[in-house]
């Protein structure tokens, strides 16, 4: 996996990190431990890329460590920026947009499962810890702004978090553990009175098990022509009502889900010298190399080939070296000052 090193902290490539791990369902899995479902990863955004609206089983929290951006989370778009912290819950498709040549976005990302802040009941406390992931309505404040003063408190909170890994003792899960209720406290507090419901929530995932044959039509079928009929068809919609359900659901358009999903796989192809641009656009659904170029500059804010170039240039320089917890120098004053402030066992 590409790093991208910038001054004395080590952060990774966004799109590098989170796009290959999405599928046709828009459902992306992340490479958690799965003795210990959470983790805590540096991004920054570089060069021209396009990420597709995705959804996780998993919870996010997401720190605006520098710059600024829009979140998409279905059809709204939020905007963030420096300071600011991003609260997704589970199953919501959602993306993070920057523009083609913005190198100043970088963000902390701490993704966990639930089972991490349960303590193995099947209901009990912990579910009202977990409530401000479980109940995200559609008008949810999935943005707090660092005007709330304790965002920089949780990040704190996340960055002690990072300084346990790699969790090999129990002191180091006892940790984690630890901040991680102090997070979803504050997170509670804050959210107290915005909660949707669990019936709400239950909606939702049957809705998205009501999607899973055109996911599935999708993956087998991308670079062949699919209308919107055959997608009604095996949801057993009629098509007007099938576009309509598509759009609350996902939050875009059936049309632009298909598009991006071929983008997507066209970023990915256009990584091998051996394959020509034409042979490209044909692979993923598009008959007219001139169309393919258009719909790519238009997604991804550069034209094939110089997304190609830029690429293996960027890959060249900066090596493919696996890194599954990318090191923080304490030299950065910012860092510095928060990871002093760990609690000691």
């Amino acid at each position: 996996m590409n790093n991208v090193k910038t001054g004395k902290l080590v952060w990774r490539e966004m799109y590098k990190f989170t796009e290959p791990g999405i599928n046709a369902e828009g459902v992306r899995v992340y490479p958690f431990d799965r003795s210990f479902p959470i983790d805590v990863s540096f991004h920054k955004a570089s060069g021209p890329r396009l990420v597709r609206l995705n959804r996780h089983e998993f919870f996010e929290i997401i720190y605006i460590y520098s710059g600024k951006t829009n979140i998409q989370v279905r059809d709204r778009i939020l905007p963030a920026k420096t300071g600011d912290l991003v609260v997704i819950g589970p199953n919501l498709f959602h993306r993070v947009f920057h523009k083609p040549n913005d190198d100043d976005l970088r963000l902390v990302s701490m993704n966990f499962q639930p089972e991490i802040a349960r303590s193995g009941k099947i209901a009990g406390e912990e579910e009202y810890y977990l409530s401000p992931f479980l109940c995200q309505g559609s008008d949810f404040a999935h943005v707090i702004s660092k005007s709330e003063n304790f965002s920089r408190e949780i990040f704190d909170l996340i960055l002690k978090i990072h300084g346990e890994f790699p969790v090999s003792t129990l002191l180091n899960r006892m940790a984690i553990r630890t901040y991680l209720k102090m997070i979803l406290f504050l997170l509670f507090k804050h959210y107290a009175n915005r909660f949707g419901s669990v019936e709400m929530l239950n909606r939702e995932r049957k809705n998205l098990q009501r999607l899973q044959p055109v996911f599935d039509l999708l993956e087998e079928s991308f670079a062949q022509p699919i209308r919107v009929q055959d997608a009604a068809r095996v949801c057993a919609m009629s098509s007007s009502h099938f576009m309509r359900f598509f759009k609350v659901t996902v939050g875009q358009s059936f049309r632009s889900y298909v598009t991006s999903f071929r983008i997507a796989k066209a970023q990915h192809l256009l990584m091998d010298k051996d394959m020509s641009i034409a042979e490209i656009g044909q692979q993923v659904g598009f008959c007219s190399q001139s169309y393919f170029g258009e719909v790519f500059r238009a997604l991804v804010g550069s034209t094939p080939r110089s997304y190609r170039d830029q690429s293996i240039l960027r890959a060249a320089q900066n090596g493919n070296r696996p890194q599954s917890h990318p090191q923080v120098d304490v030299g950065d004053v910012c860092l510095q000052n928060s990871l002093a402030k760990r609690m000691t066992f």
